[in-house]
């Protein structure tokens, strides 16, 4: 189970982090910043990208979206979404709770600096009912995530 997985991880590497998870949809940035009174921004969304065959996640902001020139020289390639289907099968997490925690095996994890305006940022935590709060220098150094710049100007 998907969110098991999150919740051994935590427990292990962070355990003074507890999932929320109270039965409501966080599945869409929306609902999860109506789930936990927040700016939809300050939900933390994970991509699942191939990048040239090789598979990464990128955290950002809830209402960022992918600069494509700005992935590709960050992420050393161009980057393709990949399904559903795939993106279960490679992070053991349904969208809608993709994360980068609990994974069946370590991915590239970069974290967009969209991130950065929050004192606290909520990612999913495995499932489409679970999350979990954090700092964003606390979510990059369980993850061992690299800064990047991928998030499109607003405006």
């Amino acid at each position: 189970m998907s969110l098991d997985s999150v919740r051994d991880e935590l427990a292990r590497l962070a355990p003074e982090l507890a999932i929320i998870d109270d039965g409501l949809s966080t599945a869409t940035v929306l609902e999860a910043a109506e789930v936990h009174k927040v700016a939809p921004d300050q939900i933390a969304k994970t991509l699942c990208v191939d990048v040239g065959g090789r598979i990464v996640l990128v955290v950002m902001a809830g209402t960022a979206r992918l600069d494509n020139r700005r992935a590709r020289e960050a992420l050393g390639g161009k980057p393709r979404f990949l399904g559903p289907e795939a993106v279960l099968e490679v992070t053991s997490h349904p969208v809608g709770g993709v994360c980068p925690f609990g994974l069946p095996a370590p991915l590239p994890v970069y974290c967009d600096e969209s991130l950065l305006q929050f004192e606290e940022i909520i990612p999913a935590a495995g499932s489409i009912t679970a999350s979990v709060r954090m700092t964003p220098q606390k979510l990059a150094a369980l993850t061992r995530g690299i800064w990047v710049h991928v998030r499109q100007d607003v405006g």
